[in-house]
Formats: structure tokens, sequence, C-alpha cells
């Protein structure tokens, strides 16, 4: 916060005053405190002056490239509120014997509780379909194409081992997706598959019990119950931490709600995805600007 100039004046006061008083082997004296008043005159001056250059500057507007459109983005938050409605509602199923559960279970009853599982239960199942059509349209083939693992991903993953550890100084280049974010996109395809899987045999169990041996709804229900303390983990490790909780992006990142990514941002993670688009299109859009590379870029991604 900046300072308000009688308080930038009091400390320039207090700060001379020391500095003399070092160098003077007596009490401060009437004209010594003269001496310190025309020093913080000239100091609180030129203090001024310079805030009122800096103030009178154009401000930089920083620079934005559209990363996701609002359909990626709507899909996302579907995912998001299903999953937390499992993770939040699923947890204290499995470890039920634990105080912190049973606490659960009596703040939220155990009614309410399977409610709100099988409405994330649908959410997820919903956000499977709509993903699915999604890959139907031109914007969902482009972008899977990009999430498709190549041998280029186990070498960017041995190189940012070797820079983890001081062995190289230079970083991975990425294009539009790392290996990171592939392993998050398909994960999540895989712990779908089998909570979806699992839970609409543990749902309606009596149709399954008609259709199949009891012995497939007990796997069902380990599988069902593993993989969801996995699944757990994995977002909350993995996935929070690339992206929110890396110091580059910390506390969060907005990419996923606002759809936009920083020049310096792009630069630094999707290198190569930028020298594509400078190398195929004009200069990227800036902040507040309606320019022709964001109505490209918006147009390709809806």
């Amino acid at each position: 916060m900046t300072e308000k100039p009688e308080e930038l004046q009091e400390r320039l006061t207090r700060e001379i005053a020391t500095e003399l008083q070092a160098e003077l082997d007596h009490p401060l004296t009437e004209a010594d405190w003269a001496r310190i008043k025309e020093a913080v005159k000239e100091r609180l001056r030129a203090e001024l002056a310079r805030r009122a250059a800096e103030a009178a500057k154009p401000k930089e507007t920083e620079e934005y490239f559209v990363r996701f459109s609002f359909n990626v983005r709507a899909q996302h938050f579907v995912l998001a509120v299903g999953v937390l409605l499992l993770i939040f509602t699923g947890l204290p199923i499995k470890f039920h014997e634990s105080a912190w559960a049973k606490y659960f279970f009596h703040v939220i009853s155990l009614e309410l509780s399977r409610l709100l599982h099988r409405v994330g239960a649908s959410l997820l199942i919903g956000v499977g379909i709509w993903h699915m059509l999604y890959l139907l349209t031109a914007e969902g083939r482009r972008e899977f194409r990009e999430l498709l693992p190549r041998p280029k991903d186990l070498f960017d993953f041995l190189q940012n081992i070797k820079y983890l550890l001081g062995l190289s100084r230079e970083r991975p280049k990425f294009g539009r997706f790392s290996y990171i974010e592939k392993f998050d996109y398909w994960a999540v395809y895989w712990g779908m598959v089998i909570m979806i899987g699992s839970g609409l045999l543990l749902w309606f169990h009596n149709l399954a019990l008609g259709l199949f041996p009891k012995y497939v709804l007990d796997i069902a229900r380990e599988a069902h119950s593993d993989e969801a303390l996995l699944a757990t983990l994995a977002i909350v490790i993995w996935h929070w931490y690339n992206a929110h909780f890396n110091p580059s992006v910390f506390p969060m990142s907005t990419t996923i709600f606002t759809g936009k990514i920083s020049k310096k941002r792009m630069i630094e993670e999707h290198p190569l995805e930028y020298e594509q688009l400078m190398a195929s299109s004009s200069p990227s859009p800036s902040e507040g600007e309606e320019s022709r590379g964001e109505e490209r870029a918006e147009a390709e991604q809806s």
C-alpha cells in the first residue's frame, strides 16, 4: 500500500535523524533539526515527483489468448460440481466407521447424502454424454487430436525430471497440452468408465442381480470404492497442485473460468503453441480490445 504524504514525511524524518545522529557525537541540536527538516523537504519533493511521473505513465495492457471455449468451460464446471458432490458424500460411506464420518451423517442424514450422491452421479453421467457429443464437433475433434499421447510426451517427461533434479537448465517445451494435462484428461476417461459402470450396477442392484451373479456386484462395490479414493487423491494431489497450487499460478489459475491465458503464461507454459500462433496469425489480442486475433480464436473455439 502506498504511504500517505504525512506518513512518508514522518518516516523520512526518522530515517534522516537516525543517519545524522550516527555521524554526530552529541545530541541533536536545533540547527541539526533544521538541517533534517530541509533534507526531508528535498526527499519528500523528489519522492512525490517520482510518484506523479509513474502515475502519468500509460499502463500497459496485458495480452491474452483464448485457450478454452465456453463449451469446454461449462463441461468442466459440471464435471467439477458432480465430482465434488461424489467425493463429499462418498468418502463418509467408505470410511463410515471413523468418527468424522459418523459426525458427517449426524449433520447430514444418510438419506440426504444418498440423494446428493446420486445427483453427483447424474451430473457425471450427463457430462460424459455431453463430452462424447462434443467430440463430434470440429472443435472437439481438433482438441482430441491434441490430447492424444505422443512419443514427445515421454521425452518431455524425462526432460522435466532432469530439469527438476538440476541436471539440465532447459525445461521441456510444450505445445497446446503438456503430458501433465494429457494425464489429467485420460485419467478422467478411465475413472468415468469404472465409476459410472460400477455405480450403475450398485444403483440399480435389483436389476443387476437379475442379470449377473452376486460376485459381479461384489467386484463392482470394491472397484467403485477403491477407484473413488484413487480419483480423490489424483484430484487433490495431482490436478489441484498443477492447476492451482503450483507456485507459478498460486493461489489459483483462472483460465478454466475465463477461458483466457496471459501472453506471459502462454510463452512459459506452451511455447510451441505460442510460436505456432505467431507464425500463422496476427499478434495476440490485448485485454479490453476486440481485435481480429481474438475474434478468430473465439470463432474457432465456438
